[in-house]
C-alpha cells in the first residue's frame, strides 16, 4: 500500500522544470527557445541505454530514438481491405480527420489518396502516465513508425520531464503532415482523443488533420476474439502473428500497468533501466501493430482459406465480412468453419447464420431444411420453429404444418421463461409470445377455413 509521501512524491513529479529566465515574459508557454538544460547522469545513462540523441525543436528538446527493422515486411494492401478496414464512410466525420476525397470521385481510381498510398501511413502508439485518459494524462513516449526500403522505420519521442511535452508534439505534427494516414490499435478510443486535448492545451501548436484514421483492434477483436477470448496485441502477437518468427518476443516485458510507475520512479531520480524497457515495448508494439495490419490484409482479401485456419477464426471473419456487406465471401467463410469443427454453441450459431442467408438469396427450402435440424436444439426451437410456422404459411400454403410449428415455438418459449418462476420475461420474450399468439390464431382460423371448404363444395 503506498504511503502518503509517495503519493505526494507521484504529485510532485508531475510538476513541470520551469525556467527562471521565462517567467518575466508575457508568454512563456510559446517562447522555448531557450538553451538546452544541461544533462543529467541519469538522463545520459538513459540515453545510452535506448540509443537515443537530444532533438532540438523551436519548444526545446526531447529524446529521439530510431530504429530501423527488416520485419515485419512491407505490406501494400490488397484490393477491398482498406474498405473492409474503414466500415462505412461515416468514419471519415469523426473529429480530427479531413475527407480527401469527394462524394463523385472514386475510391478505386483514388489511388494517389494517402489512404491508398501506405507510404502515407504513420503507425503510432502511445505510453502515457495513466491507463484511463482525462486531462492530466501525459503521453510521456509516442511510437511512431512507416514502412521504408522494404522494412519498418520505427521513431520514438521521449519527454525527460513535462516541459517538453511541446517539442514532443510539434514532432509529432511534422511527421503528421507528411504521413497523414493514422493506423493505432485502440487508437479512436484512447491514443488519438489524448493527443488531440494535449494539442489543444498548449494553446500553440493546432491539431495535426489526418486524412484517415485505421484501428486496427475492432477488426481484429471480430476475427480472432472467439478463439482467443482476449484480443490484446501481445496476445495476438503470440496466437496469430508469431512474433518470435519475426524477430521479437515479449519474454522480458514489462507489465503495461506498472508503464506509468516507471516513469514518476524516472522522474524521481531512481532507476533508469525499467524506463528503458518501457521504450523497448513501445517498439515492438509498433512492430506488432504493422504484422497485425499485415495478417488482417491476408486474411480479408483471401478467398481460399488457409489449410491450418481454426473454425472459430472463420466464423469471427464471416461475421465481420457480413456486417461489411460481402455477404458471398461471408457464406463462403461460414459454410467453410463448420466443415473445419465449431463447438456446439457455434455450430448452432454457423447454421443459423447460414439459413438466413440462404432465405435472404430467395433458397427458402435450403433454408428450412436448417431451421429443421435446429427445432431439435433446445436453445434454438423458438426462433427456428417461428421460422418454419412462416415458411409452411407463406411459401408453401400448408397451414396445419406452419400451425403445428408455431404451436411448438410457444410450448418451447413457455418452457424457456417459466424455468425460473422468479425471473421475469424480458421485453423481447414478451414481443415473440404475442407475435406467436396472434399467429397460432390466424393460423387456427384459416385451418378450420380449410377444412370447411370441401364440405360447403360438396353440399353445393
Amino acid at each position: 500500500m503506498a504511503t502518503a509521501a509517495d503519493k505526494f512524491a507521484r504529485l510532485s513529479a508531475l510538476r513541470p522544470v520551469r525556467n527562471n529566465s521565462l517567467l518575466d515574459l508575457p508568454h512563456p508557454i510559446t517562447a522555448r527557445t531557450t538553451e538546452p538544460l544541461a544533462q543529467t547522469e541519469e538522463e545520459c545513462m538513459l540515453a545510452r541505454m535506448i540509443g537515443a540523441t537530444v532533438a532540438q525543436t523551436k519548444f526545446g528538446n526531447h529524446l529521439s530514438v530510431r530504429n530501423w527493422h527488416a520485419t515485419p515486411e512491407f505490406c501494400s494492401p490488397a484490393a477491398g481491405v482498406i474498405e473492409l478496414l474503414r466500415g462505412s464512410t461515416s468514419h471519415t466525420k469523426s473529429r480530427g480527420i479531413k475527407p480527401l476525397l469527394h462524394k463523385d470521385s472514386s475510391e478505386d481510381s483514388g489511388t494517389n489518396a494517402p489512404l491508398h498510398d501506405p507510404e502515407k501511413w504513420l503507425f503510432l502508439d502511445t505510453e502515457t502516465t495513466g491507463l484511463s485518459g482525462g486531462t492530466g494524462t501525459y503521453a510521456f513516449l509516442i511510437g511512431i513508425a512507416w514502412w521504408d526500403s522494404g522494412g519498418l522505420q520505427v521513431e520514438q519521442f521521449l519527454m525527460r520531464d513535462f516541459s517538453e511535452e511541446h517539442s514532443v508534439l510539434l514532432e509529432l505534427a511534422e511527421r503528421l503532415a507528411q504521413r497523414p494516414v493514422l493506423v493505432t490499435f485502440n487508437g479512436k478510443t484512447f491514443d488519438w482523443p489524448l493527443l488531440e486535448s494535449r494539442y489543444l492545451m498548449t494553446r500553440c501548436i493546432r491539431v495535426p488533420q489526418l486524412a484517415a484514421h485505421l484501428d486496427l483492434l475492432h477488426p481484429a477483436r471480430a476475427v480472432w476474439k472467439l478463439r482467443l477470448g482476449s484480443v490484446k496485441l501481445t496476445e495476438l502477437e503470440e496466437h496469430v502473428l508469431d512474433a518470435k518468427r519475426l524477430g521479437w518476443d515479449r519474454a522480458d516485458d514489462v507489465p503495461s500497468n506498472m508503464i506509468p510507475q516507471f516513469y514518476f520512479d524516472y522522474l524521481r531520480g531512481r532507476s533508469v533501466a525499467p524506463l528503458a524497457g518501457v521504450v523497448r515495448h513501445n517498439r515492438n508494439d509498433l512492430r506488432g501493430l504493422a504484422a497485425l495490419f499485415a495478417k488482417l490484409n491476408e486474411v480479408l482479401c483471401a478467398d481460399q482459406h488457409e489449410e491450418n485456419a481454426d473454425g472459430l477464426d472463420l466464423f469471427g471473419l464471416s461475421r465481420y465480412l457480413h456486417r461489411r456487406g460481402e455477404k458471398r465471401r461471408a457464406e463462403v467463410a461460414c459454410a467453410e468453419a463448420r466443415k473445419r469443427g465449431l463447438p456446439i454453441a457455434f455450430d448452432a450459431m454457423a447454421q443459423w447464420e447460414l439459413a438466413r442467408m440462404a432465405k435472404r438469396r430467395g433458397e427458402h427450402e435450403a433454408a428450412a431444411e436448417i431451421w429443421e435440424t435446429l427445432a431439435r436444439d433446445a436453445d434454438w426451437q423458438v426462433r427456428s420453429c417461428g421460422e418454419l410456422a412462416w415458411h409452411f404459411e407463406r411459401r408453401r400454403k400448408d397451414f396445419r404444418t406452419a400451425l403445428k410449428y408455431a404451436k411448438q415455438a410457444m410450448a418451447a418459449l413457455r418452457k424457456r421463461t417459466s424455468a425460473d418462476p422468479f425471473a421475469r420475461p424480458g421485453t423481447g420474450d414478451l414481443r415473440t409470445f404475442e407475435r406467436l399468439k396472434k399467429k397460432i390464431e390466424r393460423l387456427e382460423l384459416r385451418t378450420k377455413k380449410a377444412s370447411t371448404e370441401p364440405l360447403l363444395q360438396e353440399a353445393q
